[in-house]
């Protein structure tokens, strides 16, 4: 999770200044065409996995215009389906250049469609993306059709499709269509996207953006450019592509649930802001996201933890698997009351969830063990948790005799003394981390309201 840059400290471009730099560009400093919409494509592409993953936010639609931020678009498409996502295209005015044709044979190679224009605003809420590639900085005057009417539709999405909880986010490249290039939404028809991917550099209308997600893709630009416009860029993290700016986050104190935690919307369930937060922390590529620290105690008091697996979380509560007979077991029996923890350090957040424990059903069990490769199904049926053993050879001995009491093919029974343990859950926590050490916390408590139990958020 990168920190953003202060836009206060970024420099801004005036129509002028940006067309200028484009012609440097491909006059005096040797780029083509291409390459500059390979690399904007890239960075727009690499933007939108930042934020939204493909796990999550999986089909994509990329509208493109007639010009370069079309073929932007085009671009965006292709490394978006080789990063894993579903895009499909809107390209009704196709311009008849080679670079532009390029594009769409090596998208038609993929297999990527390109829808028509018939019913495409009816099609718009299947889609988890709307890529906004229509019109770049260079365009000026109204739109026309076809794009007049889907700007508008886009831009208006809660009068177009009353009654729908789920609209796709919105991400335009480098200028939301609809805006002056300087001026921003003068109209107040253009559209107003949840996240702006602007190239090279922000063009001044981009001040007046005020949607969550900031992106700049531009590392291309020459030292030349930067020193003869006196450009004040932000450095791009590691091999990034992009590089997220806006304001600096500030810190209500009264109230701190105001700006990273809800950036993404806090849920009135905990149980969906877990796994939301359990999403991200897979679409991140994290390590083991699913381990975390098991604490009991005994009867009388005195606590234990450990590391474990979760294997399943539903409404009803967090599930893992262990050995009846371990110390956690033990504890468990005499003691049902129990706390998990996880733990994200790449995206500084922790929760904690407090509950009582209980066994899962027979059934449950016997799905779960059968669930289980072969060899981990073997670890349960020889290993007894928290006893002594004379040693690994004597392990080893064991494994190799039941391997051959139970040949390749043969069913491994379930150990009685193994099964799986729900948490049921009284209390959650969830912790967001923050540079300034004003930390963010949102608690979640069970409270009895006419005899049903309801969430409370403090």
């Amino acid at each position: 999770m990168e920190v953003k840059e202060e836009s206060s400290t970024i420099s801004y471009l005036t129509h002028e200044q940006a067309a200028e730099i484009d012609d440097l560009l491909m006059d005096q400093l040797g780029f083509s065409i291409h390459q500059l919409m390979e690399l904007s494509g890239l960075s727009v592409a690499s933007a939108i996995a930042e934020v939204y993953g493909p796990r999550k936010y999986n089909n994509v639609l990329v509208i493109c215009g007639p010009g370069n931020n079309g073929g932007d678009g085009l671009v965006a498409a292709r490394h978006l389906h080789h990063f894993g996502y579903k895009p499909s295209i809107y390209f009704p005015k196709r311009t008849p250049k080679p670079v532009y044709e390029g594009l769409v044979t090596q998208l038609e190679s993929l297999s990527v469609p390109f829808l028509s224009m018939e019913n495409l605003s009816e099609q718009l809420l299947n889609f988890d993306i709307l890529v906004d590639a229509i019109f770049g900085f260079s365009f000026q005057g109204d739109p026309r059709p076809p794009f007049d009417d889907l700007i508008h539709s886009i831009s208006c999405f809660g009068e177009h499709y009353q009654g729908h909880q789920k609209y796709p986010v919105v991400v335009s490249v480098d200028i939301p269509s609809g805006w002056h290039v300087e001026n921003g939404d003068i109209s107040g028809k253009g559209i107003k996207p949840d996240m702006l991917v602007s190239l090279t550099a922000p063009k001044l209308c981009a001040k007046r953006f005020d949607g969550p997600f900031h992106f700049l893709g531009g590392r291309f630009v020459p030292p030349s450019i930067i020193s003869k416009y006196k450009l004040q860029l932000p450095a791009y993290p590691g091999t990034s592509m992009c590089v997220e700016i806006g304001m600096p986050t500030q810190i209500n104190i009264e109230n701190p649930v105001s700006q990273k935690l809800i950036e993404k919307s806090v849920e009135d369930d905990p149980f969906v802001q877990f796994q939301k937060w359990l999403d991200d922390a897979m679409e991140a590529g994290l390590k083991e996201p699913k381990i975390m620290s098991l604490s009991t105690a005994n009867k009388d008091g005195k606590p234990s933890s450990r590391m474990v697996l979760l294997k399943k979380v539903d409404k009803g509560g967090f599930v893992w698997c262990s050995n009846y007979g371990s110390r956690k077991g033990r504890e468990i029996s005499e003691n049902p009351h129990a706390a998990l923890l996880f733990y994200w350090n790449a995206l500084n957040r922790q929760i904690r969830v407090e509950g009582f424990v209980k066994k899962v059903t027979e059934e449950e069990s016997e799905q779960y063990f059968c669930s289980r490769p072969r060899e981990i199904q073997i670890a349960p049926a020889v290993s007894n948790q928290s006893t002594v053993v004379p040693g690994r050879d004597f392990l080893h001995q064991q494994c190799k005799e039941f391997e051959e009491k139970y040949p390749e093919g043969s069913m491994i029974p379930r150990p009685q003394s193994w099964g799986g343990y729900r948490l049921i859950p009284e209390r959650f926590e969830f912790w967001q981390g923050d540079e300034s050490s004003v930390h963010i916390r949102l608690k979640y408590f069970t409270e009895d309201t006419d005899g049903k139990k309801a969430w409370t958020i403090i």
